[in-house]
């Protein structure tokens, strides 16, 4: 049975309610894991914790935009910020309602605007995130002309925050095969997503702050996975001066972060971290030396490959 949610609001009117700081992730939550059974290396039996994969389907209006694969919580944030990160939510546009309808797993983000994306959703790019994102062919055009605002990134903010990351109660730390990311003021974590593909972690950081109208210029995004060129387009165009990973880059990723002057900070790990752009905004205040390694059970997926 479909329902309007909390998420039915006029931007330029009254602002919804936003939830008590920091928004963490809720690994206990039954919905979004499974127990299964199986065999380990020496065939003795095991059972295992294992994270849901259902398939949300997002309306704008009347025309279907996508399918994406999610770990099926905040489906409402998710709607919002693909289609906010996709240029299909404009910064004017009055969001009138957010429905979602559980049993067909759709959701319908309604606004005052008529719309009509058909060319666009033509321009389909399959990327390289996991779950298979989808990115839109035109999605570089809103990059002409930006750059981002200035400030401070604190050493001893990004070593704060990947210590307290890593060691907040996560699916990840759970049942693995996921990933996730983090909304980030100074050394504070303020919303922390996570889903099978890092795509859809980011987007639901972006409906979260497209709906709550969150200034981006004081923020870093910190993320679990590759620094794509993708990754790097959507901080770039939610306002996000800094993007922060304990994994690798790629080449187009940090020339785009070059050319919007976005901070892009990568294998964060421990003491170690390599800046490859942006690097007037780092303050160097913490002596590496006096940080502590991490332990084994925070290494993530792919992590000794970079």
């Amino acid at each position: 049975m479909a329902y309007k949610m909390a998420l039915t609001l006029e931007r330029d009117a009254m602002l919804p309610t936003l939830p008590l700081l920091p928004v963490l992730p809720h690994p206990k939550d039954p919905r979004l894991t499974r127990r299964l059974r199986g065999t380990d290396q020496h065939g003795l039996a095991t059972e295992i914790a294992v994270v849901e994969e259902r398939p949300l389907t997002i309306f704008l209006n009347t025309q279907e935009i996508v399918t994406t694969m999610t770990i099926g919580d905040y489906p409402e944030y998710l709607a919002l910020g693909f289609l906010r990160n996709q240029g299909m939510l404009l910064d004017d546009d009055v969001v009138t309602a957010v429905d979602l309808d559980a049993e067909i797993e759709t959701v319908v983000v309604r606004t005052e605007r008529q719309t009509s994306y058909e060319e666009k959703v033509k321009k389909k790019t399959r990327t390289s995130g996991c779950a298979v994102g989808t990115v839109f062919g035109d999605m570089m055009a809103g990059l002409e002309g930006l750059t981002l605002p200035p400030g401070e990134l604190r050493t001893s903010w990004l070593y704060a925050l990947a210590r307290g990351i890593n060691t907040v109660p996560s699916l990840y730390l759970e049942a693995g095969a996921i990933h996730g990311s983090v909304l980030c003021q100074k050394d504070r974590a303020l919303v922390y997503m996570e889903d099978v593909g890092r795509h859809n972690a980011v987007d639901k950081i972006a409906g979260f702050m497209f709906h709550h109208a969150i200034p981006a210029g004081d923020k870093m995004l910190y993320t679990t996975g590759r620094l794509t060129s993708e990754m790097v387009i959507k901080t770039a165009l939610m306002g996000i001066p800094v993007l922060a990973s304990r994994s690798g880059f790629t080449a187009w990723g940090v020339e785009i972060a070059r050319a919007v002057t976005l901070t892009l900070i990568g294998r964060l790990r421990g003491q170690r971290f390599v800046c490859l752009a942006g690097e007037e905004r780092l303050v160097r205040d913490a002596d590496p030396l006096a940080v502590a390694d991490e332990g084994s059970r925070y290494h993530r997926k792919g992590a000794s490959a970079d």
